[in-house]
């Protein structure tokens, strides 16, 4: 006998927020609830009014099902800075300008440092003051980093006479709504609402009024684009985090150092996976309702240097830093030390900014310093114009810098001799292995009379920078019952001292699946620009069943991999 279909059950899946379930992209309620929305919204795609309120009222849903109630927070920080705009727009005097600025930036990042920061502060207070504080508890509202620096972007730009307001030439009561709409609906568009890309206003505010642009070409890019980013997401990010990544972090002294060696590497494409594959869906999602948004990853980790790095990964948020605080500190204006320290400045903000934990501040601090030193390096002279020359001493900086801490930390009496010992072998050994590349790289050159070789070597030793700042930030991932820094010394140590390399052959096998998942998304990553350019160009052709089916079987097999319980994309907690 057939069982029952209990629809007050599915009704309140769809429609009810459940905290234990947020409505995520790689959800099968989000794939029916788009499927509607999709099938309503194209027989309106020309109305531009009606278009735009549809989309405004499933995006307020789309973050209540995601954050409940505090889709009135979003409304709210959305009046603030739509009524802020608007006055400083009019305003008759430079210092009301100013001052309806540093309500806007006050109030929004007040709001971001209460429901972000305040039980950090409250931590970092007792364990310098010896004070205890109670925490609060407070929930950080989903995507409140992503939309409170979207707001920001606008009133800036209005201060700064780049961007005219949104409200410029209301009149009557009906034009104030549609521009607050409008606005509205540029903070709260649901594919990049809580996980970014971050939208500037300039970019996207004048598509909103813009005749739609749905073409073929379009929409079979749109597809790629969200079939690829379920694929990376769904099937090789939380593979690979849920059978491998998570295991070693959770206690790296269980596992030999090539095991947390391999956890690191697995941790740098589950978050790329996962993240840019974010980005793609949400790209793609928008472009199906014909609006445009910036890309956000371009191969990060083929690299050269920590600033070409920066200039790849996460770059709409590497752009607002820049625009926004970099050059608002002065930037490169102020001289040679003002630059360095303007960068330190804006990573530390940049790492603060991912997290409220000291681990997100030294990760932040760990790529200001490897920016700044790169800038010192090339303006010292044409004898670092080589990129592996930097990279390798930016390496060693790094790692002279782990050596004086491993020595306290044995002063203390923390270490024993012996565990000192092979920390300090591994750590001269790995050092001649950097300096050994970076001399291999430099004579092949001289022998071609090309650089190919330098920037592979400085490729490889940046993509090794940055995993080691990855360890730092996964320590301090929410829910860990380690202690981030506890966590990033073990793991640390088992790589140094505990190699162990007779294991590997047993560890590959025992964990071929997560190996091999890690090989593909490495592989995608690698794989040459005009490979992707032309699987574009080849996927608009299909005929539109083909592309169906193709999403269809990536749906099939995120199916068939998925565990037990849909899993959050990692910059939802950002």
């Amino acid at each position: 006998m057939l069982q029952e279909i209990n629809w007050t059950d599915i009704a309140q899946h769809l429609f009810v927020y459940d905290p234990k379930r947020p409505l995520l992209f790689n959800s099968a309620a989000f794939l029916a609830l788009f499927i509607v929305l999709y099938a309503l919204f194209i027989p309106m795609r020309r109305a531009t009014t009606w278009r735009t309120w549809y989309l405004l009222l499933f995006s307020i849903f789309f973050y209540y099902k995601s954050s409940g109630l505090f889709f009135i927070l979003l409304l709210l920080s959305t009046g603030w800075n739509f009524g802020l705009g608007h006055l400083m727009h009019t305003a008759g005097s430079r210092a009301s300008r100013i001052f309806y600025l540093f309500l806007s930036v006050g109030g929004s990042l007040g709001l971001l440092a209460y429901y972000k920061y305040t039980n950090f502060f409250i931590g970092s207070v007792n364990a310098l003051a010896g004070t205890e504080f109670a925490f609060q508890k407070i929930f950080l509202p989903v995507g409140i980093s992503f939309f409170t620096f979207q707001t920001l972007s606008y009133t800036i730009d209005v201060y700064r006479g780049t961007l005219k307001p949104i409200s410029e030439g209301a009149r009557t009561a009906g034009d104030w709504l549609q521009s607050f709409a409008d606005f509205a609906f540029y903070v709260s568009f649901f594919p990049q609402l809580v996980a970014g890309p971050i939208v500037r206003a300039a970019d996207f505010i004048p598509q909103i009024r813009q005749p739609l642009k749905l073409s073929k070409e379009n929409v079979g890019y749109a597809l790629l684009l969200i079939s690829g980013g379920l694929f990376k997401k769904a099937v090789i990010s939380d593979y690979i985090s849920v059978n491998f990544v998570d295991r070693i972090f959770a206690n790296p002294g269980l596992y030999s150092g090539f095991e947390n060696l391999m956890g690191v590497y697995g941790y740098a494409i589950q978050i790329y996976c996962d993240f840019s594959g974010y980005s793609d869906m949400a790209i793609g999602l928008a472009l199906l309702f014909g609006f445009q948004l910036a890309e956000n990853f371009r191969s990060p980790y083929k690299a050269v240097s920590v600033q070409d790095f920066w200039q790849r990964w996460h770059i709409s948020l590497s752009t607002w830093l820049r625009d926004y605080l970099y050059i608002s500190l002065g930037g490169n204006k102020k001289g040679k030390f003002r630059t360095y320290l303007n960068l330190m400045i804006t990573m530390l903000l940049g790492g603060l900014w991912h997290g409220a934990n000291w681990v997100f501040i030294i990760w932040g601090a760990l790529h200001g310093a490897a920016l700044a030193i790169d800038r010192f390096l090339k303006n010292l002279g044409r004898i670092w114009e080589n990129p592996a020359m930097r990279a390798f001493l930016i390496m060693l900086i790094i790692q002279g810098g782990c050596q004086i801490a491993v020595w306290r930390i044995y002063a203390a009496g923390d270490l024993d001799e012996l565990e000192y010992a092979d920390l300090l072998n591994g750590n001269l050994l790995v050092a001649g292995v950097w300096f050994g590349l970076m001399l291999l790289a430099i004579a092949i050159d001289k022998l071609v009379k090309k650089s190919t070789a330098s920037r592979i070597a400085a490729g490889i030793m940046v993509f090794h920078f940055v995993c080691f700042c990855w360890i730092f930030f996964r320590s301090g991932a929410p829910g860990s019952r380690v202690p981030p820094m506890e966590t990033t010394f073990k793991m640390l140590y088992q790589i140094m001292a505990v190699f162990r390399p007779e294991v590997m052959g047993q560890v590959i096998a025992g964990y071929w699946k997560a190996m091999l998942l890690i090989g593909t998304g490495f592989l995608i990553h690698l794989l040459p620009g005009s490979w992707d350019r032309s699987l574009e160009k080849g996927y608009a052709r299909m005929p539109a069943v083909v592309k169906a089916v193709g999403l269809a079987l990536i749906i099939w097999i995120v199916i068939q991999t998925s565990s037990a319980e849909v899993t959050p994309f990692i910059y939802f907690q950002f």
